[in-house]
């Protein structure tokens, strides 16, 4: 049992791994070409082509349903529209470039592809309904026009970014996804759910929906497993809806939404993906047949280019997890040996300059802090000050965007 589970585990690395690097490759040099500030210039009104925008802008890019959080409020403080922030938000968890490699791998392009399209659909129409049903609003005024590093051309800066803060956000999840994939195709045998009563048509779509939408799934590291669930014998529209409502919701970012945009504009992203994602999970099945599903069938071939892509993304996972268990490690220390008048708190979420720059001006803001220093590579802030109020701080924090979990 133990010999045939890491059997699998290597399958699934050996057809997950070509994508995922091609795909973080894509983002990287995605995240140094465009312009800084483009984005959320474009974005500042209410009509559906703003919503598009920030629609077609998500799609992209590979950001979790958490990391999109302090970019769509990022943009939301430059100037964006609350409907082009909701459509930023629905959208751009449920794909980027390496997670539609990653879904064509395993899936077929005809199952990728219609996930693309059931994003651009959930995000617009989110968005418009938002601004349909928002009171006409003073959208914040624009904020510097640089979002990040203004100066990020390098090769060794696409590389950075896609290693350390693509990668490096998604590795716990990625190694998840593997580990519960090659689990159920080694306890659950192919077809075996297709005879179960619950496994069919609209309840089973309901079931993956109930699952999906409180619970935090990376939508690369989802993959695998809607595959494994798919050679179980579950239809192809139920693994749509757990990989459109997965990645698109859970429960941080649900409670960020309501903080930031409301409990109307919350109401609205949450229905929407719900409904939609069970609409789209049953057209998905009247239009693509079972003529699509053989597409589904692997087989995990050794060619040398796939063992050297499986051997460089296990060394880069196991470097980041020992990174990160390293970092943790030391901000256990550092909160151990806290002076008075300084405290060090985890934040999570800072991808870039740009965040460092924002939590660093949130915090000195505070009565009581003289100096915040956020630290990028290890994920926390120190700050010193007298009377420091961690509860005061910690808010501050969320306030900007960024996790203290």
């Amino acid at each position: 049992m133990i010999g045939e589970y890491f059997i699998q585990v290597w399958g699934i690395l050996l057809e997950l791994s070509p994508a995922l690097l091609l795909g973080l490759l894509v983002a990287g040099l995605l995240h140094v070409l465009l312009p800084p500030g483009m984005i959320s210039r474009h974005l500042s009104g209410r009509s559906y082509r703003d919503v598009g925008r920030a629609v077609l802008f998500g799609i992209p890019m590979p950001l979790c349903s958490c990391g999109v959080i302090p970019t769509a409020l990022g943009l939301r403080k430059q100037g964006a529209s609350k409907g082009a922030a909701t459509g930023f938000l629905i959208s751009t968890p449920q794909t980027g470039v390496d997670s539609i490699l990653v879904a064509a791998s395993f899936l077929g392009w005809p199952f990728a592809l219609f996930k693309v399209l059931a994003a651009f659909v959930t995000g617009m129409i989110g968005g418009v309904l938002v601004n349909l049903t928002e009171k006409k609003e003073i959208a914040p005024g624009p904020g510097p026009a640089e979002t990040c590093d203004p100066v990020r051309r390098s090769p060794a800066e696409v590389i950075r970014y896609a290693i350390f803060d693509l990668l490096g956000s998604i590795d716990l999840w990625i190694v998840l996804g593997v580990g519960v994939s090659a689990l159920i195709t080694v306890l659950v045998p192919p077809g075996y759910l297709a005879g179960a009563d619950w496994a069919g048509g609209i309840m089973a779509m309901l079931v993956m929906l109930v699952i999906a939408l409180p619970l935090y799934v990376c939508t690369t590291g989802s993959v695998p497993i809607a595959a494994a669930l798919i050679a179980a014998g579950l239809p192809p529209g139920a693994a749509l809806v757990f990989l459109m409502a997965g990645p698109a919701t859970n429960v941080a970012t649900l409670g960020a939404v309501y903080r930031a945009l409301g409990k109307r504009v919350l109401a609205i992203y949450l229905g929407t993906v719900a409904v939609l994602s069970i609409f789209l999970g049953l057209a998905f099945e009247w239009v693509l047949t079972s003529a699509a599903v053989p597409a589904l069938c692997h087989r995990h071939e050794a060619q040398l280019w796939r063992t050297l892509a499986a051997l460089t993304v296990s060394a880069l996972l196991v470097f980041l997890i020992g990174r990160r268990i390293r970092a943790i490690i030391t901000s256990r220390g550092a909160g151990e040996s806290e002076r008075p008048g300084e405290l060090t708190i985890p934040v999570r979420g800072m991808t870039c300059g740009h965040c460092v720059a924002a939590v660093k001006e949130a915090l000195e803001a505070l009565d009581g802090v003289e100096r915040a220093e956020p630290d990028l590579r290890n994920n926390l802030v120190r700050v010193r000050g007298g009377n420091l109020d961690r509860d005061k701080i910690v808010q501050a924090i969320r306030q900007s965007g960024y996790d203290t979990s």
